[in-house]
């Protein structure tokens, strides 16, 4: 450091805040300041150490200058929150939203004289910020260039990521460098201080507004980054005031498990605004899916389609066999015969004709007769225009057909939508909620793949009910590195998984996959059964062929019995890339579901029941691998057993090399 840039920041930190607020149990302090050129920035610090030093806010705007400095203090006002609400599906039914908020309202000082405010959420375990254009003469429409807030850190410390703007919809392995090596990233990005600190960086409640991307920089410099309009058009974000940001999110812990249970993205997000949601049902489900990937059938038309009647008819019995609820149908409507990845080929898909082969009627009462319904399937090889001006007539489909879910998509060869406009900006954040809005008028409940990243949004729109946006268990079929390592599913937890749900479509129990000499899944069957607790979602797959679980039957058991929606989830340890253990209390049950994995390396833990109710008796059963399990050598290697268990006991488990354990644990 120049003795020049020590200085600076000596004086920095030496500046007299101008507005201050602190977390309800004084955990977490923000200080605000306006320097000599009435530039405003914040520091963020917990437990009396600094997370964030001096960082900048503000905006740069197109053909208007900076609303950036000459800023004074209008006015600084602070308030008090605590409320506990009850999600209507989730991972936790009751969730304390608890801060101090502070309200800083800024005018310039000269010229048009244009007012920004800033409002600061100060919780015990983190914060939430944004920005707010207040009605006012001076700024009325406003083209947003690029937002200035930085989050610059105490130092360069190492952090969890995944790149943006690369190609591939954040479908991505997680990189893991000091935030200088970042480069621009997507969020939720997790960093580890130097002190044991975990930061995890990221938005809440992301409406009418473009995708925040940030940028690492020497010295643990970041940086918010907009996604542009497209690479033609460097706007970022077209508003009207009065109007307002997402808001920009700090979650802060001591150990990296106690992030999974942060719930303050949540929490910033708008009370459920769609009235009774009853009619979203968590659930499990089966389909025609997994068997498109190992290429046994195909999406498009002819002999080796999948979606034909009779294959639909053999996934239903399955389902009502097992206690499935629902049958997602991929490749059933005209669309797929053209090389729809391609740019433009998308417009060939009509989401309400179904191919020849594929009787709808017929499916829909077979299935309903059954007690199951079919999960529609909405691809749109990201050509929005076309999937727009079918929605309506697509979903009222859906609706007719009694298809309670849809899964959408929107692959792509590249990070430009058809239209030229950049995947993750203002108009795909747009189009991704007129998707949402259409689901909820004809109550069809949404699990989106390679839309816009979760900041939420569940809590406002709870028919929103899982998404996809990360690297899931497709890969493992046809990736060209031979699909995710070990160490992948013990990284999302405290990544990707701290956004929302994920439909990872867990459940493979042919791991060597014969079909794909070099592609396998690189985890034992134990671990994909710990994957339906460690990888939340309301909605879960088990996505293998029926002809493989009915070669495991005691195995498939476990994915027949485990929850999808809880009561409360514990994080019972974890380290990120290394291992996790996370323990689920099934809703309107004394049942518990318990998971934990680790990555290539064998791990020895112990579980602790102190979660059990006192008093009671339960019996665990426990899957876990068998002594010689290997997720290369031999991964289809497992055992079952039963114990007594009650609150205090330990169970011990021996994770193999890639491995990994699930527990049942019943109550009597």
């Amino acid at each position: 450091m120049t003795l020049l840039t020590s200085l600076a920041s000596t004086i920095a930190s030496a500046q007299t805040p101008v507005a201050t607020i602190s977390s309800p149990e004084k955990n977490m302090r923000v200080d605000v300041f306006l320097n000599a050129q009435g530039e405003p920035s914040y520091q963020l610090a917990y437990k009396g150490k600094p997370v964030l030093v001096d960082s900048r806010l503000g905006f740069t705007l197109k053909n208007q200058p900076a609303l950036a400095q000459d800023f004074e203090l209008l006015s600084a006002k602070t308030s008090k929150f605590d409320e506990t609400w009850e999600q209507p599906w989730g991972e936790e039914r009751l969730i304390r939203n608890n801060y101090n908020q502070l309200r800083v309202a800024l005018r310039e000082a000269h010229g048009a004289k244009r007012k920004l405010n800033v409002i600061f959420r100060v919780y015990d375990q983190g914060l939430g910020f944004r920005y707010e254009f207040p009605k006012q003469d001076q700024l009325h429409n406003f083209e947003i260039l690029r937002e200035l807030t930085e989050f610059n850190f105490a130092a360069d410390h190492n952090a969890w990521w995944t790149p943006a703007q690369a190609g591939n919809q954040y479908e991505y392995l997680y990189q893991h460098t000091p935030i200088s090596k970042m480069g621009l990233v997507h969020t939720p990005v997790t960093v580890k201080t130097t002190e044991g600190i975990y930061v995890a960086l990221h938005e809440a409640a992301l409406h009418n507004y473009s995708t925040m991307n940030v940028t690492g920089a020497a010295k643990g410099k970041v940086s918010a980054t907009l996604v542009p309009v497209s690479k033609n058009q460097p706007v970022a974000v077209t508003l009207q005031a009065p109007a307002e940001t997402p808001w920009r999110t700090l979650q802060v812990e001591e150990s990296a498990a106690a992030l999974i249970t942060n719930y303050l993205t949540l929490n910033l997000n708008e009370p459920n605004k769609l009235g009774d949601v009853s009619w979203i049902k968590p659930a499990k489900y089966v389909g025609i899916w997994w068997e498109l990937h190992l290429e046994k059938t195909s999406w498009k038309s002819g002999p080796t389609h999948g979606a034909t009647t009779a294959n639909t008819k053999k996934y239903i019995d399955f389902a009502a066999r097992h206690g499935f609820s629902g049958v997602l149908v991929e490749g059933w409507n005209k669309g797929w015969d053209g090389e729809w990845w391609k740019p433009g080929g998308g417009n060939a898909f009509n989401f309400y004709t179904p191919t020849q082969d594929f009787d709808v009627e017929e499916l829909s009462r077979y299935a309903q007769e059954k007690g199951v319904y079919i999960i529609g399937h909405h691809e749109t090889g990201a050509a929005i225009e076309n999937y727009e001006s079918q929605l309506e007539d697509a979903f009222n489909f859906l609706s007719i057909y009694g298809m309670k879910a849809v899964k959408t998509g929107y692959v792509e060869a590249g990070e430009e939508l058809v239209n030229g406009l950049y995947h993750h900006g203002q108009f795909y954040v747009k189009h991704a909620q007129n998707v949402i809005d259409m689901a909820a008028k004809y109550k069809v409940a949404v699990v989106a793949h390679e839309t816009v990243k979760d900041t939420g949004e569940r809590r406002t729109y709870p028919n929103i009910i899982s998404r996809e946006v990360a690297r899931g268990q497709e890969y493992d079929a046809w990736s060209a590195d031979g699909g995710n390592p070990p160490n992948h599913t013990a990284i999302i937890p405290f990544t990707r998984l701290l956004a929302g749900p994920m439909d990872f479509t867990p459940g493979a129990f042919e791991l060597t996959l014969p079909s794909r000499p070099k592609n396998q899944v690189n985890t034992t069957l134990a671990k994909q059964l710990a994957l339906y607790v460690v990888i939340y979602s309301p909605v879960q797959m088990a996505s293998d062929l029926p002809e493989h679980y009915e070669q495991h039957l005691d195995a498939f058991q476990f994915i027949k019995d485990v929850a999808v929606d809880w009561e409360t989830t514990r994080a019972l340890g974890g380290e990120i890339g290394e291992y996790v253990a996370i323990a689920r209390k099934a809703r309107a049950s004394n049942n518990w579901f318990i998971g934990a994995l680790t990555n290539e390396k064998a791990r020895s833990i112990k579980i602790k029941m102190d979660f059990l109710d006192a008093g009671k008796k339960y019996t665990a059963r426990i899957y876990q691998d068998g002594k010689q399990a290997h997720y290369e050598k031999n991964p289809g290697s497992y055992e079952v057993r039963d114990m007594d268990v009650a609150i205090g006991d330990e169970v011990s488990l021996q994770l193999a090399p890639g491995g990994g354990a699930a527990i049942s644990v019943i109550a009597r």
